[in-house]
């Protein structure tokens, strides 16, 4: 009777026991971040760069989908913003309310990231944006839940300006003063914040500026703006556009005999060497783009030494993606680097110091960033512009370096610290655009 009684509670016990192991093994399964991930997978930003921001992100998730973080597992939900940003606002409160994301990654566009990261804001959620750049997003707003560790536009006119500035007098033999240099910009959040950059830049710099203006990324016809171009002969023009503009413009400027000293670009299509070359040919040769620096050009020597065999496998997983590429392009590095930080840095800060991954539990999480240089992929740190600042939320360590594509080769050829070669400038005699 007693035996028969104990082996009833101790099976009741372990029945007990198991139901509790089974209840701790499914709280363990439930512990998870859902990240929604928004980029232009279709329409006009698809080519000009987002679809390859999209792998670089999507490379650094699934290779953390394999581990987890800290006992959580990640699981990504993918939107498209179809290159319009009524869509991307629409798939960011979908994805937020539906879909029940914990937090918000991703965005290419500049004309995106301003509207959504105020409806985030609002709703007082997490967002994490690892390519957009224009001030605009954070100055003088002062969110809360809003961060970024990718350069800002301003920091992208500026470093042209003054690249150009240095080399005015070794290069085109003329004093800044004497140079003639034209500004042109696709019209959104995008390029008039880099236009921004490059004004502020050529008044500190002296420059004659004979030409700014602003144009439709979708224009079908830019024929009129290169006639403009043509009369103002300018040394140097800067430009920040997306693609297909960027060949649209360097087409008809060919057809119409435009001649110039040196192109700038500042990312986006600048960023897809494989667009430009498809479009333009050999005239890609000896054109400029400012952006972060590829992570596969990046000093490696002056690096955190875990990174280097991350980005040996971003580049080894891009190349199953994207055989035969000439140049890796900047843009997958961007994405992949950015979102390395917030998942190898921000997110087991969030989990173990603040308890989970609400949005106040990532949001102090990402306020304690502190990255030194050389602590990210992009060579650059990272450390949030704080709460009550003009720029919070902005990364005040991250910087843009200019390269020069010269035979289906990327060179590094400003700032000077990071400098692989000597830039060539002005454009060499006898290519198309040359003014020699």
């Amino acid at each position: 009777m007693l035996v028969r009684k104990a082996a009833r509670v101790l099976g009741g016990l372990f029945a007990a026991v198991a139901a509790l192991g089974l209840a701790v093994s499914a709280h363990a399964q439930d512990k998870k971040i859902k990240i929604g991930v928004i980029f232009d997978l279709t329409g006009p930003l698809a080519g000009g760069g987002s679809e390859l921001e999209y792998m670089g992100a999507k490379i650094m998730l699934d290779q953390f989908s394999k581990t987890g973080v800290e006992g959580y597992k990640i699981e990504t939900v993918y939107a498209d913003a179809q290159s319009k940003p009524d869509v991307a606002i629409n798939e960011s409160v979908r994805l937020l309310e539906q879909e029940k994301v914990d937090m918000l990654l991703g965005f290419f566009s500049s004309a995106q990231c301003v509207p959504v990261a105020a409806r985030v804001e609002q709703l007082k959620k997490f967002m994490w944006m690892t390519t957009c750049i224009s001030s605009g997003v954070f100055e003088n707003k002062n969110y809360k839940y809003v961060f970024r560790p990718q350069a800002s536009g301003d920091q992208f006119g500026l470093m042209t300006m003054d690249f150009i500035a240095q080399n005015a007098k070794s290069k085109f033999g003329k004093e800044p003063k004497d140079l003639r240099v034209a500004i042109i910009h696709e019209d959104g959040a995008y390029g008039v914040d880099v236009a921004k950059g490059n004004v502020a830049g050529a008044k500190k710099a002296g420059f004659n500026l004979v030409l700014k203006e602003g144009y439709s990324a979708t224009a079908p016809d830019l024929s009129a703006l290169v006639t403009k171009l043509k009369r103002a002969q300018p040394d140097v023009i800067f430009h920040t556009g997306y693609n297909p503009d960027i060949t649209l413009l360097l087409r008809q400027a060919r057809e119409q005999g435009l001649k110039f000293g040196a192109l700038v670009g500042h990312g986006a299509g600048y960023g897809v060497y494989e667009k430009l070359k498809e479009g333009l040919g050999t005239d890609v040769n000896y054109i400029f783009n400012t952006d972060p620096i590829s992570i596969w050009l990046a000093n490696q020597k002056t690096m955190d030494p875990k990174l280097a065999p991350i980005i040996k496998t971003v580049g080894e997983e891009f190349d199953k993606l994207k055989p035969g590429v000439a140049i890796r392009s900047a843009h997958v590095g961007i994405a992949a680097s950015n979102t390395y930080v917030f998942l190898a840095d921000v997110l087991p800060r969030a989990i173990k110091k603040y308890g989970g991954v609400d949005p106040d539990a990532l949001r102090k999480a990402a306020v304690e960033t502190d990255l030194p240089e050389g602590g990210t992929m992009l060579g650059f740190g990272v450390k949030f512009h704080a709460e009550g600042t003009p720029m919070s939320g902005q990364n005040e360590r991250s910087f843009p370096v200019v390269i020069q594509y010269v035979d289906d080769k990327s060179y590094v050829v400003w700032p000077k610290s990071q400098a692989q070669r000597e830039a060539v400038l002005p454009l060499p005699a006898g290519t198309t655009y040359s003014y020699k």
